[in-house]
């Protein structure tokens, strides 16, 4: 039996067959329409910066013939991975030229948990240069669009795994998320992200940002589909010692929960999107929930005690990038917002500062972490926007701290170690809109929950 179904895009018609035979998918026709889908849109988008079609479809061919492999719960999912993320055989660049020639030897623990449950990696994702940025657009490799407002950004860093979910390139996507990275860019693109609490997926293989932030975790079309994919690639690893174990999440009612609203948070958002997060609100109100009101004092300082802490991380973490061992030294090819970063992270880590910033912010860290819990004692969840404002158009010009505000919202999540995730609520003037639905740490479940219930209820 063969499904055919017209996709329009950009006034292009594209077909996408699905054949079944004997109840199976066939992985190779579906990768074959993918492969052709990226051929025609992704030089548009710039999404995907490496797909090896040959080496696809040789897998895909392995994958039909292994009837073991047919009963695992990826088999037949089409997955692009963040180039930060290692996939053995694959240019791993992180979007720089300081690491254009490296193939990654080995694969990321969360890539071997994909291959094993049948999922197939069909590329390689865009993202902002070693994840430095919140636009899609410090990339080496040219800036990635926003498949649903072409003139504007599609945020960053996980800029190419969340455009290529929205434009159909894949089924689903991995980033990595150090102060907004996925859930950014979902909420601009119009897709589902989710990040795990700190500690439930094995960065090992992840090439890092800031150690104690990052966070890999899923983009997709569904909310179900986050809850899925995080269940594969979440657990204990020996080779991550922040990893703990957890029991499979599953899906909960959230009838009688009570969803918190931060005063400080919704304060800060333009009045458009505070509009379409409001009616988000109702919605949990009519799905059974209890609407709290909450205040959080703190708002001021997350800006400057996540970027004093990413600097320092950041810096520490690019000392590999000598141009001994592999690649160039950093310095000398990387871009502006990179060179930043470093030459920041350079100065407060001297000798005569005695690290008095990164001591201070560490503080204002545990601060933070300590009122969020406080405030978020009586509440399961707490709900409210991504991002301030709507995307920027493609080249305009933003200072540095025009930029750092998009996350103003994102980066508690990653300061007090909370999991959080996005769903669609809306669209202004065409352009999407995200709900941020954020748990305390090791809550996966009901924020996912929540996820899944606000995406059934708005549909």
């Amino acid at each position: 039996m063969i499904i055919k179904i017209t996709i329009n895009y950009k006034n292009k018609v594209i077909i996408k067959s699905y054949k079944k035979f004997c109840g199976d998918f066939m992985i190779v026709e579906r990768v074959e329409e993918y492969l052709d889908r990226i051929e025609k849109i992704n030089k548009d988008i710039n999404a995907l910066i490496e797909v090896k079609p040959e080496r696809v479809l040789e897998e895909a061919k392995k994958l039909e013939k292994d009837d073991k492999i047919k009963k695992k719960p990826l088999y037949g999912k089409i997955i692009a991975v963040k180039a930060n993320i290692n996939v053995k055989g694959y240019i791993i660049s992180c979007a720089s030229k300081t690491l254009e020639n490296y193939i990654a030897p080995y694969d990321a623990t969360v890539i071997q948990k994909i291959k094993e449950n049948g999922g197939l990696i069909i590329g390689i994702a865009n993202m902002d240069e070693f994840a430095c940025g919140s636009s899609g657009e410090t990339s080496y490799y040219g800036p990635t669009k926003n498949p649903r407002a072409e003139d504007r950004i599609p945020g960053g860093s996980s800029s190419g795994s969340a455009a290529s979910v929205a434009a159909d390139l894949c089924d689903m996507a991995l980033g990595s998320d150090t102060g907004g990275s996925i859930r950014n860019p979902a909420s601009h693109c119009g897709v589902v992200g989710f990040k795990p609490s700190y500690g439930v997926v094995s960065r090992y293989g992840l090439c890092d940002l800031a150690m104690s932030f990052d966070q890999i975790g899923p983009l997709t079309k569904t909310a179900k589909d986050a809850l899925l994919l995080t269940n594969i690639i979440k657990g204990k690893d020996l080779k991550d010692t922040t990893t703990v174990e957890t029991k499979p999440f599953e899906k909960i009612d959230i009838k009688g929960f009570k969803v918190g609203v931060v005063k400080e948070f919704m304060d800060v958002v333009d009045e458009k999107i505070r509009d379409k997060i409001e009616k988000g609100i109702e919605v949990f109100k009519d799905l059974g929930c209890e609407i709290v009101e909450l205040s959080y004092k703190y708002v001021d300082l997350a800006l400057p005690t996540y970027y004093l802490i990413n600097y320092v991380e950041f810096f520490s973490s690019t000392r590999r990038y000598d141009g001994r061992r592999y690649g160039y030294r950093i310095e000398e090819v990387c871009g502006e917002e990179v060179l930043r970063r470093i030459m920041i992270g350079s100065m407060i880590s001297q000798k005569e500062y005695s690290g008095k910033y990164y001591k201070n912010a560490l503080k204002a860290r545990n601060l933070m972490r300590n009122e969020m819990i406080k405030i978020m004692k009586d509440v399961d969840i707490i709900v409210g926007a991504t991002v301030p404002k709507l995307p920027h158009k493609l080249g305009e010009k933003l200072t540095p701290m025009e930029m750092y505000s998009y996350d103003v919202l994102t980066v508690p999540a990653n300061i007090c170690g909370l999991c959080a995730g996005v769903v669609p609520c809306g669209e202004i003037n065409g352009i999407p809109v995200g709900l941020q639905i954020q748990g305390k740490p090791f809550e996966d479940e009901k924020v996912l929950s929540a996820m899944i219930e606000f995406e059934d209820a708005i549909k």
